[in-house]
């Protein structure tokens, strides 16, 4: 096993260069590795700008704006997580991206408040998470992983109509649901299903984007592609902060801010993952800490530049699973193609000028992946009577009540604004609340451990 350890890998770095976090490896060597971060992530990254760039009616410039601060502040926060700023960031490989947890209710903030409610409440919370990083040793042990494996469910749900949505055309488009939005919907999604088929190893990462690349062609050969963007298109462009003027409404706050806690849950079981898969270990309490800071201090940057909150990439964390290539320098080099990338306008206005239906044909096979990735973790929790009970009845709740928004037509209007059409923010309260409650499992059994016994 040692032996083929230290043989080299084709591109001349050894194998136990790239499965050690902090071996001397050569930067440009490192190049194709990092790479391969950025390409199983670039698409999953601009997916939920393209989404809430839509719902909020932005231009096609305003959008490449958002699109150029989301490589932004990918890159950056990648770099954060490597290498951390005192207890801020996880030191460990992690890639971060645009979150699709917040996705739902940003659309639904914009919808009522306007895009600029979406920034101001992104800069706050941020703020939030990044408190909460720093004292997660003190809050971590209320929330139970049955209450992470319900949120991510949830938030799979929460996803659905709105890749429905895109495969249709998008919301709000005159020609939604036509003959030719559905065909470039399937196109795109039969594209993705046979990559992942037919390819082998890290390359099915990469389906997604190969999905995205033929039905763009063939918008183009159907005349679906506006090409007006390119037209006076500038070679290099700064990305520019507050683009946009935040307002700091209470209710959209609100809204966001429980979903930074729901992310921050997240993050504790993306952090325990990564060093399982890549490094055979538990994360330690700095490295957990240190992560959820690190996207909350990210996710405000973000907020500075008009974006979307971050969050750590869990197709990243399957991606050191496969390759067990974990070396911070390999993957530095990714977040600095991440943000290079943010300078080219081109590559901003080529995925915005890019057609929903497109989009909705790659992306909703994603929604469903976090779904069963969900379960997955719920199964993961135990199927335990107590933990049966809190899936089911925070599920029904989160799902069932959020899609009768009159149930709550008579609780007060800021209530109804962060829940009435939340599901995410639902379940987890009530996945919470009764976590917390709930008598031990002992009280489920029909027959007391100590009788049986």
């Amino acid at each position: 096993m040692a032996q083929q350890e230290k043989r080299n890998h084709p591109s001349g770095i050894s194998f136990e260069a790239l499965s050690s976090l902090d071996a001397p490896v050569s930067f440009w060597k490192g190049i194709p590795f990092g790479l391969q971060h950025v390409m199983a992530m670039f698409v999953a990254n601009l997916a939920p700008i393209f989404i809430v760039a839509s719902a909020a009616g932005l231009t096609q410039q305003e959008s490449a704006t958002v699109i150029q601060a989301g490589l932004l502040t990918a890159g950056l926060g990648t770099c954060l997580q490597l290498y951390g700023v005192w207890l801020i960031g996880s030191r460990l490989p992690m890639v971060t991206g645009i979150s699709f947890t917040y996705v739902a209710a940003a659309v639904a903030i914009c919808a009522d408040k306007g895009y600029g409610a979406v920034v101001g409440a992104v800069l706050v919370g941020g703020v939030l998470e990044l408190a909460l990083g720093l004292t997660a040793r003190y809050w971590r042990r209320f929330v139970p992983p049955i209450v992470s494996a319900v949120v991510v469910t949830a938030i799979g749900f929460s996803l659905l109509t709105v890749g429905a949505e895109s495969f249709g055309g998008g919301s709000g488009a005159e020609d939604f649901g036509s003959w030719q939005n559905l065909t470039l919907g399937l196109v795109s999604l039969v594209a993705c299903l046979a990559f992942q088929l037919l390819m082998k190893g890290t390359a099915k990462q990469l389906s997604v984007l190969f999905g995205l690349v033929v039905g763009y062609l063939v918008a183009i050969v159907m005349g679906k592609v506006d090409f007006s963007g390119f037209a006076h298109l500038q070679v290099v462009s700064v990305p520019r902060i507050m683009p946009f003027a935040p307002e700091f409404d209470p209710g959209a706050i609100i809204s966001l801010g429980l979903l930074y806690v729901v992310s921050s849950v997240e993050v504790l079981g993306d952090t325990a993952a990564l060093t399982k898969v890549g490094l055979n270990r538990l994360p330690t309490e700095r490295e957990t800490a240190g992560a959820i800071a690190g996207d909350g201090l990210i996710s405000s940057v973000s907020g500075l530049f008009g974006c979307l909150p971050l969050t750590s990439f869990a197709q990243n964390i399957g991606l050191v699973a496969m390759t067990k290539v974990v070396n911070r320098k390999v993957i530095l080099s990714g977040g600095l193609i991440l943000i290079l990338a943010s300078f080219v306008p081109a590559i901003a206005e080529v995925f915005n000028s890019m057609p929903q239906s497109v989009l909705g044909g790659c992306t909703i096979m994603m929604f469903g992946n976090i779904i069963l990735s969900g379960f997955q973790m719920i199964a993961e929790a135990g199927f335990t009577q107590r933990n049966i009970t809190i899936a089911a009845l925070s599920l029904t709740i989160g799902i069932g009540f959020t899609q009768v928004g009159d149930i709550f037509v008579h609780f007060p209007a800021l209530f109804r604004q962060i829940f009435a059409s939340n599901c995410i923010a639902v379940a987890f309260v009530v996945a919470l609340v009764l976590s917390l409650v709930l008598p031990s499992e002992e009280h489920f059994l029909s027959t007391p451990a100590a009788e049986a016994e």
